[in-house]
């Protein structure tokens, strides 16, 4: 059994997946974008990307890890 992928150089590696970011993002570009991949090897992970640089590369995170990630930030 292969590894999971943990990052892409370029989001263009990266097909048909929605980049979101939050609502509480301002227009100066200094956040993240998420997306959910759906098809291929890197199904159901969530990548996460630069907005100022949304060419560039993307991690790569299972949902368990990113639930992990994200719950640190509600202490």
């Amino acid at each position: 059994m292969s590894a999971l992928p943990r990052n892409v150089l370029s989001t263009a590696e990266l097909h048909g997946v929605r980049w979101l970011r939050s609502s509480y993002s301002t227009g100066a570009n200094n956040c993240v974008e998420t997306a959910l991949t759906r098809s291929g090897h890197r199904a159901g992970l969530l990548a996460v990307r630069d907005s100022k640089e949304p060419a560039g590369p993307a991690l790569l995170f299972s949902p368990d890890s990113w639930a992990g990630f994200t719950a640190a930030f509600r202490v």
